[in-house]
């Protein structure tokens, strides 16, 4: 097995590490280097499937402010944001928005050259930018992307997939374990720290917006390194996804489409949103999914629709080119066909736990984006903070890290080595279907871990889950990458329906159908691999 060093390594490429990475670099005392790595390409993330935009509290923008932008962030949150962290991420964000426009990052503009807002869900005012109309995360990404390849002093590994954290006894992260799929190598790492950067959750559903690679890898990560983790079973469903199946997930139609007027309609045009919340379809995501879902539940439908065609043409073709392009692929011409939408996975707001400097339980250990749980976004998302968080995470991480004395240690104890040994044994080639495991997960999660869950769906999960994991016979290393993320999906999906179990109440996202009431008391659900039961703490 080949060894290396590094001050600071990276797991993930999206908005979050890319930006980490170049501030890293411009900041921090680095003797051992910078190392980013990622589990596809470089530039293939779920930053690259956002469209809406990112929220930004600017100080040109008149019509909006801090407070009313932290007002917005609280109500959607459903009572478990941190006021602090959500105050400190809008204070911050108009400083970040300059240092991306330094970096090239270019966001759209009007005739006179000034930033354009847009409105979105649940804000009480324009504050979303957007770039290449509705391909904010994907422009952010290349121009993140290209920055960092230019640099010198960033080190790239591709098609890397980070398998283990090295913890020492004094439960300190000293480095990590790698797999290279493509040459089907692993590499030991020593680093005095590891940034988690590795996305979400989606593809632990039937239906979602998330690409492939989202298997929820650096939550069980963590979660085997006895990282702390909070609220789990939060997970946020996008009320209008395209109701077509294409490759590993479904198109995203953005929240934006209805911030600019579309309205949810039934096959006859019938608008319905009124009869679950005064704001329509400007109401929170979890009200709109459930909306949508009752709707088709109560109707047998595999979809509702989206009525895009009281928004002006020419404003549709220029606000949304990605959107019309992928409905047209469909035979939807959306300035005038309904376009069919379904709720689908789309963004996992529990985490491992942080404060605003990155920092987990693990000394040495950070996490940042989606992966994360900082107190921002509580039960619900507001929609397009989740880029505002991660791009000041990133950058709140850098300027704690350029504090830090990066040495890489010098002598591993018995307990990391014996980690190690563990992933130069041979491995029996067992024969296992991962396609076919992977098929029935994300049917039991769909189906009892989803948009409305109750004591009996969630044991039912649990107990097929465990039946699953008796099938994969595989604990410590795998024989290639679709086998890890598999088992990274296995362990992030037990935590999710164990999580989801013990809150007895509906709160934002988490919908109980035994348990309708929401309690007085809003407490985070956090727990670790150590205690052997989860704990509620306020």
């Amino acid at each position: 097995m080949k060894y290396s060093r590094y001050s600071v390594v990276i797991a993930g490429s999206g908005i979050a590490g890319l930006y980490a990475a170049l501030k890293i670099e411009q900041q921090a005392n680095l003797p051992d280097g910078i190392l980013l790595i990622t589990k596809g390409k470089l530039g293939e993330s779920n930053s690259r499937y956002a469209q809406g935009g990112m929220v930004a509290v600017l100080k040109e923008n008149k019509a909006d402010s801090v407070t009313s932008h932290v007002s917005d962030t609280i109500r959607a949150g459903a009572g478990l944001s941190d006021f602090n962290t959500v105050k400190f991420i809008s204070e911050n964000s108009d400083t970040v928005v300059k240092d991306l426009l330094d970096l090239g990052v270019e966001f759209d503009r009007d005739e006179n050259n000034n930033l354009t807002f847009t409105m979105e869900a649940a804000h009480s005012a324009r504050r979303i930018l957007h770039a290449g109309g509705d391909a904010t995360g994907r422009m952010m990404e290349q121009a993140l992307s290209k920055k960092v390849r230019e640099n010198g002093n960033i080190d790239i590994y591709e098609e890397t997939m980070a398998v283990e954290l090295l913890i020492n006894s004094d439960s300190e992260c000293k480095g990590l374990v790698v797999y290279n799929d493509i040459t089907d190598e692993y590499e030991t790492i020593y680093s005095s720290a590891v940034i988690l950067a590795t996305g979400g959750v989606g593809q632990l559903y039937k239906y979602t917006t998330n690409p492939a690679g989202a298997t929820g890898d650096g939550l069980a990560l963590a979660y085997n390194a006895g990282a702390v983790m909070q609220d789990m079973e939060f997970v946020q469903f996008h009320p209008t996804a395209l109701a077509f199946d294409d490759d590993e997930n479904r198109f995203l139609i953005s929240e934006a489409v209805r911030g600019e007027g579309a309205k949810l309609v039934d096959a006859d045009g019938i608008e319905f949103m009124q009869k679950y919340d005064e704001r329509k379809e400007l109401a929170p995501r979890d009200i709109v999914t459930r909306a949508n879902f009752n709707e088709m539940l109560e109707k047998g439908l595999d979809n509702v629709y989206l009525n895009a065609s009281c928004i002006d043409k020419d404003k549709l073709a220029k606000r949304f080119p990605n959107i019309s392009k992928k409905c047209l692929e469909h035979g939807i011409d959306i300035a005038h066909d309904f376009i069919p939408v379904a709720p689908a996975a789309h963004y996992f707001m529990g985490g491992i736990k942080t404060d605003l400097q990155a920092r987990t339980s693990i000394k040495g250990l950070y996490a940042i984006g989606e992966v994360a749980s900082t107190g921002l976004h509580g039960g619900n998302r507001l929609a397009s903070n989740s880029i505002l968080e991660c791009v000041v995470c990133a950058y709140e991480v850098a300027d704690y890290i350029k504090t830090l004395t990066l040495k890489t240690p010098k002598q591993i104890n018995e307990e990391i080595k014996s980690v190690i040994d563990e992933y130069s044994l041979p491995l029996e080639n067992y024969d296992m279907n991962i396609p076919a495991m992977k098929k029935e997960l994300k049917e039991i999660m769909w189906e009892n871990v989803g948009i409305l869950r109750s004591e009996k769906s969630l044991m039912t999960a649990i107990e097929k889950l465990g039946d699953l994991r008796m099938k994969f016979d595989r604990n410590i290393k795998c024989l290639n990458k679709e086998e890890y993320e598999f088992k990274n999906m296995l362990t992030t999906a037990m935590l999710i329906a164990t999580s989801a179990l013990k809150r007895r109440e509906s709160r934002g996202a988490h919908y109980r159908l035994d348990y309708l009431q929401t309690d007085e008391v809003c407490r985070h659900n956090c727990f670790d691999r150590t205690e052997g039961e989860f704990s509620f703490v306020k």
